[in-house]
């Protein structure tokens, strides 16, 4: 944990030299953005992701930015489990190629802060990012593993005011990670958050601050025990720099390992969770099984089993992890400080990538899983504007896994545009999610 004021380089980070370049336009007003989609990327044969945009009228919010979450496949997870990926080409695989298109795709969607998951050559996307301007910071994961989580942002939009990771070994959950960073809007690039569209003029707000979480969850779907106390962590705090930095809005992305339909999902829309009602083994929702061999809708409903309450019944969990789940010896019931909302389902889609509720159908697909496990999370100070959609279900069973020569890798990346609201905002505009 440490204070960074202007930026100052450290052992865990890198300094990235902005490129100077003309900001492009954002041509997403209200009015042409209604019930439209514009195709930014992905051909016929590989498919085509789309921004869409929300239909509600917050043109008066102009403070706006774009976040990215991405799980880009680690090159040593993708050589130590070359059977879930039997039937992608080699070349496919390649870090010098997946690299390439990772970096293609997402400078297609101009984002302020980047979000990424399992990554082991942080020098390389140093590299390539650099030339756009950005700045990041990089923390592995403990023990044995090379790799880790990484936050990048434009420094011409944002200046880091405080970092710190979560490791979450020290509380006996594993080697797995986590960052938050407390970025505040540069003065001096403020227009460049200012929506061009908008209809409006306002002056951007004096020291405008923004906390950005990022996490990869645990994998193992026996141990739920470990998933809860991961996020709960993660959440609290989260909480604790909001109100220190006074109330700032949060934005939480990852790669929870977890299905919408889970306890770990419910759990972070909602107050508290009795784990008691649950099965600590299917708390996460994740199922494995070879896709080949049956249909989606049969892949989708059994995707939907993270929730396990029965009826009269209480599960067992043993002392230990109820411990490592609530943090505190004998309590069953977690608490969560926040009130979040997920930024999918902020923005409506269609049935061909999204469920009911309005989460991506699929944000991952190899051999054994296709479901989603990435998220992007909000808390009520922040509204989405639009988000790129992930690719149908027909397209991705057509492609036969990921990656491929289009997308660099097994998951998509979630694309989010937020604007800040104020809590005196008195245009009427709706920001709860349908």
């Amino acid at each position: 944990m440490r204070d960074i004021e202007g930026g100052s380089a450290t052992r865990d980070r890198h300094r990235l030299d902005p490129r100077k370049r003309k900001h492009e336009s954002d041509s997403c007003s209200y009015a042409v953005r209604k019930g439209k989609r514009r195709r930014i990327c992905g051909g016929a044969d590989e498919g085509t992701r789309q921004w869409v945009f929300s239909p509600r009228d917050c043109s008066s919010f102009m403070e706006r930015f774009v976040i990215v979450s991405y799980n880009i496949l680690g090159v040593e997870n993708a050589s130590k489990h070359l059977d879930l990926y039997h039937s992608i080409p080699s070349q496919c695989l390649s870090w010098d190629r997946r690299k390439r298109l990772i970096h293609k795709e997402l400078s297609l969607y101009n984002p302020s802060i980047l979000c990424f998951q399992e990554v082991d050559k942080f020098d390389d996307l140093a590299d390539l990012f650099r030339k756009d301007g950005y700045y990041g910071i990089y923390k592995q994961r403990t023990g044995e593993a090379s790799d880790g989580c990484a936050i990048f942002w434009k420094e011409k939009e944002f200046t880091l005011l405080h970092q710190e990771d979560i490791e979450f070994k020290k509380f006996g959950l594993r080697d797995n990670v986590a960052q938050l960073c407390l970025l505040k809007v540069s003065p001096n690039h403020s227009h460049v958050l200012v929506d061009k569209d908008a209809n409006s003029e306002m002056e951007p707000m004096p020291h405008r601050t923004l906390l950005v979480g990022n996490i990869h969850v645990l994998f193992n779907p026996n141990r739920g025990d470990i998933k809860l106390g991961q996020m709960r962590l993660l959440l609290e705090r989260a909480n604790t720099l909001s109100k220190k930095y006074g109330n700032t809005p949060i934005v939480i992305s990852g790669d929870l390992n977890s299905t919408p339909k889970s306890a770990i999902c419910q759990f972070l829309t909602s107050t508290e969770l009795d784990i008691l009602q649950y099965d600590r083994k299917k708390i996460s929702g994740q199922v494995e099984f070879p896709i080949r061999q049956t249909t989606y809708s049969i892949q989708h409903d059994q995707l939907r089993i993270g929730r396990c309450i029965t009826s009269g019944l209480k599960f067992r969990w043993s002392e230990e992890e109820i411990w490592l789940a609530s943090g505190r010896r004998g309590h069953t019931r977690l608490r969560n400080p926040l009130t979040l909302s997920s930024a999918y389902c902020g923005v409506p889609g269609n049935h061909k990538t999204r469920d009911e509720n309005g989460e991506p159908l699929a944000t991952s697909y190899h051999s054994k899983f296709m479901g989603t496990v990435d998220y992007i999370w909000h808390s009520s100070a922040l509204v989405p504007i639009g988000v790129v959609d992930t690719l149908p279900i027909k397209i991705l069973e057509r492609l036969g896994g990921l990656p491929n020569k289009k997308w660099g890798s097994d998951h998509l990346a979630l694309v989010c545009k937020f604007a800040f609201v104020d809590e005196d905002a008195s245009n009427g505009c709706d920001v709860s999610n349908h």
